[in-house]
């Protein structure tokens, strides 16, 4: 059974733990966001563990919350992706590298240009997080007052995405010929200017780099929304989310590959990696009392915060003790609202309690012994409810050693995850394809 298939695992990093009470858990360090000595230890161990990619998520603004939240919260700073991943590349020979960036408040040039660059200088292991920015306070820090629409949004970032990919399609393969004999360095036969005028951009190109040891660095998208599917059906080669079960991942799976059909795709060319949060101990007892001991680190005021940008709307000056009042929609993120919505509806949450969810990190979470959540893993994966998960750790570094030391070699012995890597790219980690260049 898993010698034809195993897991793919990412690992999601902000660069530190997402739960907003891990930097105060014991043995935590509380520094990790701004610790390059942390994270290359963190990248290190990662890539001895194997797994596929160490994925960056980026925010272009403080998390939309009130100052009495942020003082609280660890998630809302962090490195900027290319930065970090340059320096960890040199780090690394075999990690995937990904890097959140905005289609929405970014050029396609430059966002073309940088992961390019970030593909040569790890020999073909970077890859693209697309994301429209939902945050609202985003905009007034690229001088825009209001907010674009949410579905607007994606269709900005189909064009755009096809713009960057173009870009990277500017030099066939062969193009850098290097003849010293003859004094020819580049063929301009081999050259393409993509020359292109659409609805919100206009790019002439070429990209003033060759292209990509890859090809294209992997394209990777998150949305969850109708718009947010649609885009990850047509573009995407991994998705990740945040189902709230089994059942749900399985239905969102399906339903992805239904819409790759529609758009001449075939389902391999996709890996589908859900979120999990992972507490893992020698014992049941131990796990289940370190995941209670975390989310009592939750303050309120942290957690009121992280609700709130889920939201994308304040329900601070509501009674704490009372129930989530009707939220209206708004140009913000939809499936994280959507999500923490039907939590407090289907549990009768208060405020409160809704907000301990939200800084506790409330999305999917395998809680347990290395055997349990083996047996777990392998029951999402024989079930096409996935292809792997995007990891997040409880924090740093003691929580993702426990995942490398007890859970990773579980894995292995079952079968379940690679020993080794099979080559050098992200692509081949995930088994992907090298994209053809559409003009050569």
């Amino acid at each position: 059974m898993t010698a034809h298939r195993q897991l793919h695992l990412g690992a999601f990093m902000r660069p530190a733990a997402i739960h907003t009470g891990a930097w105060r858990y014991p043995g935590a360090d509380p520094e990790a966001n701004f610790s390059l000595d942390q994270m290359r230890r963190s990248i290190r161990r990662l890539e001895e563990a194997k797994f596929d990619a160490f994925f960056m998520a980026d925010h272009l603004a403080l998390l939309n919350m009130p100052m009495s939240a942020l003082r609280r919260s660890h998630t809302v700073t962090s490195f900027e992706p290319f930065t970090l991943l340059s320096a960890l590349a040199m780090e690394t020979d075999r990690i995937g590298l990904v890097a959140t960036a905005s289609t929405t408040f970014d050029a396609p040039y430059h966002i073309a240009r940088r992961f390019a660059s970030l593909d040569h200088i790890s020999g073909g292991r970077a890859g693209w997080n697309v994301v429209t920015t939902a945050n609202p306070d985003a905009a007034l820090n690229f001088g825009q007052e209001i907010q674009a629409d949410h579905d607007e949004r994606y269709g900005l970032a189909r064009e755009f995405v096809e713009v960057v990919t173009g870009l990277w399609d500017s030099f066939a393969d062969d193009a850098f010929v290097r003849d010293r004999e003859s004094g020819i360095f580049v063929d301009p036969d081999r050259i393409h200017v993509l020359d292109h005028k659409g609805p919100s951009q206009a790019v002439r190109g070429p990209l003033n780099i060759a292209r990509p040891p890859q090809g294209w660095p992997v394209i990777v998208q998150a949305g969850a929304s109708e718009a947010g599917r649609q885009l990850a059906a047509e573009t995407a080669e991994v998705v990740f989310g945040t189902p709230s079960s089994i059942d749900a991942a399985r239905a969102f799976y399906a339903d992805l590959r239904q819409r790759m059909a529609a758009f001449g795709r075939h389902p391999g060319a996709l890996r589908y990696l859900p979120g999990a949060f992972i507490v893992v101990a020698p014992t049941q007892e131990e796990a289940e009392d370190r995941r209670a001991r975390l989310d009592s680190l939750v303050h309120y005021e942290s957690g009121i915060g992280s609700l709130n940008s889920m939201l994308g709307y304040d329900v601070s000056g509501f009674d704490p003790d009372g129930p989530l009042p009707e939220i209206p929609e708004t140009n913000a993120g939809r499936s994280q609202r959507e999500r923490m919505v039907a939590l407090a509806r289907s549990k009768d949450l208060t405020i409160r309690e809704l907000a301990q969810a939200a800084g506790a990190y409330g999305g999917f979470a395998f809680v347990g012994t290395p055997a349990s959540i083996a047996d777990e893993m392998a029951e999402w994966l024989t079930s096409e409810a996935c292809d792997g998960f995007n990891v997040m750790f409880p924090w740093l570094p003691g929580g993702l050693d426990d995942v490398v030391d007890l859970l990773i070699p579980e894995l292995q012995r079952r079968g379940l995850f690679r020993r080794d890597y099979q080559g050098r790219t992200l692509r081949d980690h995930l088994g992907l394809e090298r994209p053809s260049n559409r003009f050569f």
